[in-house]
């Protein structure tokens, strides 16, 4: 430990003076004590005047060691953050690759096929799993699937010619009426949207056309995201007016995949639906 520069200190026997820490401590007393110090080293036959020179002055040192300390301590706080990111690990940010739905680009019939092999296998725990209808269908129409499928959301896009209006996918309740009234439900979604779109702009109206279409009861949804087995939804693609049953891994957790249906009167190849084609008024 350094000695205090304030208290002086004699050196030990055999010591070189001025060698360590505790020479500059020699400093700042009155003439006796440094002529006593001079006197004990030329006793050592060590020129003293020229040890004392070479040495930092008190708060140099002072300086050294507070920077020494405060290395030190940094040195620890990063291993200690390293150590505790180890043990800690970060959480996953969430981000899934499952996806319901054709790919930009696939042709319609590899896109039935890669449907019809994901419905394959003899597991039978419950699936999620995307229902594209053969036609645009009403609210009114949605209900009737076989027992034992659970409909999760209902999928609404109003058919524009050559108009690219938004998607809408509704959250349905388990009760009897959810999927009747859902057309409304996404008139409603879309009617919030509406007051951030500036009026007279082409996003504004295509809002307003898809708004009045659904409120009306239009044929507007190309299908629907369900969970039920691989039997039930092997079972559903069978039936007349669904095209495709897409059903992704059991192992697929709920809200982490994407979904874009297989449109009625998508493009083959699927492609972005064109946006260059007048807004209907109503």
């Amino acid at each position: 430990m350094p000695a205090n520069p304030d208290v002086p200190t004699e050196p030990e026997e055999g010591a070189v003076t001025g060698a360590g820490p505790a020479a500059p401590a020699s400093l700042g007393h009155d003439a006796s004590t440094a002529a006593g110090s001079a006197s004990a080293g030329s006793c050592r036959g060590v020129d003293h005047d020229a040890a004392v020179g070479t040495e930092p002055p008190p708060t140099a040192t002072r300086s050294g060691l507070r920077a020494l300390a405060f290395g030190a301590t940094a040195a620890v706080c990063a291993a200690v953050v390293v150590l505790l990111g180890i043990a800690n690990p970060p959480a996953p940010d969430g981000v899934s690759t499952d996806r319901l739905g054709p790919d930009t680009g696939e042709t319609i019939a590899a896109y039935l096929d890669r449907a019809r092999a994901s419905l394959s296998g003899t597991d039978d725990s419950d699936r999620w799993a995307l229902v594209s209808f053969a036609g645009y269908r009403p609210a009114a129409a949605l209900p009737g699937l076989p027992d034992g499928v659970r409909v999760s959301q209902a999928l609404y896009q109003v058919p524009l010619p050559r108009v690219a209006a938004p998607l809408v996918a509704v959250q349905v309740p388990a009760e009897a009426t959810a999927l009747t009234r859902s057309g409304t439900d996404a008139a409603w979604q879309l009617a919030d949207r509406r007051r951030y779109a500036a009026d007279g702009t082409r996003g504004a109206q295509v809002l307003d056309v898809s708004i009045a279409r659904l409120r009306a009861g239009c044929a507007c949804s190309p299908g629907l995201v369900v969970r039920a087995p691989l039997s039930r939804l092997r079972e559903l693609a069978g039936r007349p007016g669904v095209r495709a049953v897409q059903a992704l891994p059991a192992d697929a957790v709920a809200e982490r995949f994407a979904v874009a249906p297989l449109l009625p009167d998508s493009a083959d190849p699927v492609a972005p639906r064109p946006d260059d084609g007048p807004v209907p008024a109503g």
